[in-house]
């Protein structure tokens, strides 16, 4: 039975239980002590042991998400895009909500309130971000809460994947506006996105040790799924390497610029061409749609652009030559 007594003007109630240390809290009323009393003895009877929620009621979610990233955020290859991602969620209400107040009902009030200025995609990446640091927080760092509130609150339905493929003159188009830019790594980067399918951060990571000309080949040490794989190199690929290498540059890396100045620079270059509805991973999509035309099978294109899962490539090819999926 659980002890209730009035102690320095407010009502504590203690709950033992053998083999736990006992807990203890103040109320400022009797009834709500006794509540509180009733709730933790039944959660005892039920799992056999008495939940330490003190952590969970100290700590609000923007706290453990603090810690989230400067722990946990760091070992993952998208340390920056989760950081922001983190920086986003603590500026809103829900982060000073302490974990044992948190309900699905406050998730809910956060995912439509970030639907009106985000996409749902961003949404969904979000509540997964929240919902796995309460899973680090409940199974690791010793914080206990009785359910992961954001697992019981629906994710919101997110739109198909970009279709957006060349059409007729605008490959050349695009090309063409690289030439009035400030950014002359911009041009052959196009070219080999075309060509080889591979995503933005694979040919901005791409070194030159790991470029083999004579064969056609570059091997990705390390991709988005974090396996490795070697991409077949066209002609039209091996000659802008080519002409890369003999441009006498002197750097590890085929492409010695950031990923934020690339997409600066192509957003600059979409205008220039009258492309604004162009992203650059369309560029993707385009060169998947054509190694289809080119009669490659969806094991010989899914080897080649590196998808994880061979059904997700199945729309791609069924949507040809109109559609692609990344």
């Amino acid at each position: 039975m659980a002890t209730i007594r009035k102690l320095r003007g407010r009502w504590q109630a203690q709950v033992r239980r053998r083999g736990v240390p006992p807990r203890a809290k103040s109320f400022d009323t009797k009834t709500a002590a006794e509540r509180w009393a009733r709730d933790l003895e039944a959660e005892a009877d039920k799992s056999g042991w008495i939940a330490d929620t003190r952590a969970a009621e100290k700590t609000t979610l923007g706290e453990l998400l603090a810690r989230y990233a400067n722990e946990v955020t760091p070992t993952k290859r998208g340390a920056v895009s989760e950081k922001a991602r983190i920086n986003s969620i603590v500026r809103c209400a829900i982060s000073h909500r302490t974990l044992a107040k948190l309900t699905s009902s406050d998730v809910a009030t956060y995912r439509d309130e970030r639907l009106k200025t985000v996409a749902p995609a961003t949404v969904v990446r979000e509540l997964n971000t929240i919902s796995h640091a309460i899973e680090i927080a409940t199974r690791e760092w010793g914080i206990w809460v009785p359910r992961n509130p954001v697992k019981m609150v629906r994710r919101p339905p997110v739109p198909r994947g970009r279709t957006r493929r060349l059409e007729e003159g605008e490959e050349q188009r695009l090309l063409d506006s690289c030439d009035r830019g400030r950014t002359p790594l911009l041009k052959p980067l196009i070219t080999l996105a075309i060509e080889t399918a591979m995503r933005r951060g694979e040919l901005l990571d791409l070194r030159w040790e790991h470029v083999d000309l004579k064969r056609g080949v570059a091997h990705l040490a390390l991709t988005k799924n974090g396996d490795s794989r070697d991409v077949p190199l066209s002609r039209r690929a091996v000659q802008t390497l080519q002409e890369l290498r003999s441009a006498g540059v002197r750097h590890d890396r085929v492409f010695a610029v950031t990923g934020n100045s690339v997409r600066l620079a192509f957003e600059h270059l979409r205008v220039r061409a009258g492309m604004s509805d162009l992203h650059f991973h369309d560029l993707r999509h385009e060169a998947i749609s054509r190694l289809f035309e080119r009669g490659f099978n969806i094991a010989e294109v899914s080897a080649i652009s590196g998808h994880r899962e061979m059904k997700s490539m199945r729309p791609v090819k069924a949507a040809l030559p109109n559609e692609a999926c990344c």
